[in-house]
């Protein structure tokens, strides 16, 4: 497969993965509706061309297991903690996408039907296949695991053709590009060059386990609008991983740091 396999790459059924701290804006902590809104519309923008929308959310806005971990608390119980903040956001993001007049379920992996159904993977698929948005709370519903894992797993068992990680950079790095001016963005790359590497874009369950069942996954930048739907288009957004030749963004032409 080439390096910019995913530009022919035409999506029809995606798992979208955002982090938490998309749901901040600017602020550091909590929820910023205007936000949520914007994130909401670059969804319903995909929705509109036809593709099914499956969603995984976060929670490092609201809550951090780790660091709790970190400090001393029980790290299953701060996972769990963790889990019901992804619950808080997925209803917030619910909210945004239904004021915008697309259908959306929310199902958790921890029960909780008062506002939302529990996972069942029949049920989610059937309601991507009515055109309704399902977003997947609470991550796998057992601690120690993080969302990204959760959102390749779900994308497994739903079928998508593509993991898209919307976060806060244009894509994978060599190095941190924050600390590092001479930084370099991979316009693709393996699984094992991730996990060899030590590249900290998801976790090493999360990447080999997306390795095993062959999805691939675009890093894509969700701060630049319009990205997740060129990412689904197929066009060079980020980066992409999987089962291609590694290859650096300025060493591909055509490919725009986006």
């Amino acid at each position: 497969m080439s390096p910019a396999a995913n530009h022919r790459l035409q999506v029809h059924r995606a798992l979208v993965k955002l982090s938490g701290q998309s749901f901040s804006g600017t602020a550091t902590y909590g929820i910023d509706r205007r936000a949520v809104t914007s994130i909401a519309e670059e969804i319903a923008s995909c929705v509109a061309d036809g593709r099914e929308i499956a969603i995984v959310v976060g929670a490092g806005n609201i809550w951090r297991g780790r660091e709790a971990a970190a400090e001393g608390m029980d790290r299953a119980t701060a996972d769990y903690a963790g889990m019901v903040a992804t619950v808080v956001n997925s209803l917030a993001l619910q909210d945004a996408l239904e004021r915008l007049g697309i259908e959306t379920r929310v199902q958790s992996a921890i029960e909780m039907r008062q506002v939302a159904e529990p996972f069942i993977r029949r049920r989610a698929i059937r309601h991507l296949e009515k055109g309704r948005v399902v977003i997947f709370a609470a991550g796998t519903g057992n601690p120690f695991f993080t969302t990204d894992t959760a959102a390749v797993l779900r994308g497994a068992e739903i079928g998508a053709q593509v993991i898209v990680k919307a976060t806060d950079v244009a894509g994978i790095y060599d190095k941190d590009p924050q600390e590092c001016s001479d930084a370099r963005r991979f316009a693709a790359i393996t699984y094992l060059d991730v996990l060899s590497q030590g590249l900290k874009v998801m976790d090493a369950t999360a990447i080999s386990l997306s390795m095993d069942n062959d999805l691939p996954i675009v890093v894509c930048d969700l701060t630049t609008p319009g990205n997740i739907k060129r990412a689904l288009a197929g066009e060079a957004v980020g980066t992409y991983v999987g089962e291609c030749e590694t290859v650096f963004a300025d060493e591909q032409a055509g490919v725009r740091d986006a």
